[in-house]
């Protein structure tokens, strides 16, 4: 075969530090396509973006030569610099350490971008860390609480 073709698709999940709300709607309003701007000139295609007040998700289409975990130090790094030096109230925003990738077949791409438009409608009900323990649940994924969080 001539060509390389891959499909590499990741819900990205990463939280505010600490879980502070910081991303209100103006500010969130403006953080999503800032984030797809990184997305985009960084070679990742971005299918659907969306959060709530302390956390965001993201779908992703990686590149083949790009691992998952650059791909979120790309977006965390870029829109937390771009979001401290443009909200002056946000002086001290960081995202927390880490970050949840869940890896995501093409007949979910649907489901799941309609679970990322549906954020604000479902944490009603359920809270970030309820909603990220169920991600990783769902994944077969262990995780020792005392660092999830931070």
């Amino acid at each position: 075969m001539a060509t390389t073709c891959v499909s590499a698709l990741f819900h990205l999940v990463f939280s505010t530090r600490n879980r502070e709300p910081w991303l209100v709607e103006p500010i969130r309003a403006q953080v999503l396509p800032y984030i797809g701007g990184i997305a985009e000139r960084k070679g990742m295609g971005l299918l659907c973006i969306g959060g709530y007040l302390d956390h965001i998700h993201a779908l992703l289409s990686l590149p083949a030569d790009m691992p998952v975990s650059r791909a979120a130090q790309l977006i965390k790094g870029g829109s937390s610099h771009w979001i401290r030096r443009t909200f002056p109230e946000l002086r001290s925003f960081a995202w927390q350490n880490g970050y949840g990738a869940f890896s995501v077949g093409a007949s979910q791409i649907e489901p799941t971008r309609r679970y990322i438009a549906a954020q604000a409608e479902h944490h009603r009900v359920k809270s970030f860390q309820d909603e990220y323990r169920a991600f990783l649940a769902k994944h077969s994924i262990a995780c020792d609480e005392r660092y999830a969080w931070g």
